[in-house]
């Protein structure tokens, strides 16, 4: 069986080198990058199928990264910090991680998230996207005939419905702000009204979500936006 690929991007020398060795030990590869400019620079050559990100670094640091890498990748990102304040946590499972863990940590729960992550992701399945099918779960679009369908029941969704329910499901796991959904989707400057991407989010939920109040696919991330869940 094919070793793993996993990216871990940390400016101390010493976490890098440390969780090689954890990792190698469970039959890992590991790639290492210094800061988030190496690692978009190791991202461009090398497929990896997870990254291990540290939150606080030079010149780029995991935040930024973390956004940067969700603009075109889906895998797994398991975000590493030394602060442990309830709004670390959140800003980082926000912008795009899948998992955060905080120093010091323990060895053998940071290969146990690694494993988790990777099963989940190689093995139980996530968002795919191609060239002309995105499947997310039990949801799947497909670009070239602009069909939408749910367990395999077509879903009838209008054109800004659909260009709306594309644009999410292509960043999967991303959060897009009201203004971002409304200029890639209307291909003008947003002003201001929020009702109108709501009004349409409302109406796409109530097509594809079995209960619209508690959606399996588009969550509002409150104060922030929305986002298609992976």
């Amino acid at each position: 069986m094919e070793s793993k690929k996993v990216l871990v991007v940390d400016d101390e020398k010493e976490i890098r080198d440390a969780i090689e060795i954890y990792l190698n030990g469970s039959d890992i590869q590991v790639f290492k990058a210094q800061d988030g400019i190496e690692a978009l620079e190791i991202l461009g050559e090398q497929e990896v199928d997870l990254i291990i990100l540290d939150v606080m670094m030079p010149k780029m640091d995991g935040i930024r990264t973390c956004m940067r890498i969700r603009e075109n990748k889906n895998i797994p990102i398991i975000m590493l910090s030394a602060k442990s304040e309830d709004i670390d946590k959140i800003l980082g499972l926000n912008i795009g991680a899948d998992d955060y863990i905080t120093k010091p940590f323990n060895p053998l729960e940071l290969v146990a998230r690694v494993k988790s992550q990777l099963r989940r992701y190689l093995y139980l399945g996530n968002g795919e996207v191609s060239n002309d099918e995105i499947k997310i779960k039990e949801l799947v679009i497909n670009k070239a005939s602009k069909i939408v369908t749910v367990d395999g029941e077509n879903v009838k969704l209008t054109p800004l419905e659909y260009k709306i329910l594309q644009f999410l499901a292509e960043n999967p796991g991303r959060v897009m702000s009201i203004k971002q959904i409304y200029e890639n989707v209307w291909n003008e400057p947003f002003f201001g009204n929020q009702n109108t991407v709501t009004v349409h989010i409302r109406r796409i939920r109530e097509k594809i979500e079995i209960n619209p109040k508690e959606p399996k696919y588009i969550k509002v991330v409150w104060g922030i936006g929305y986002k298609m869940d992976k």
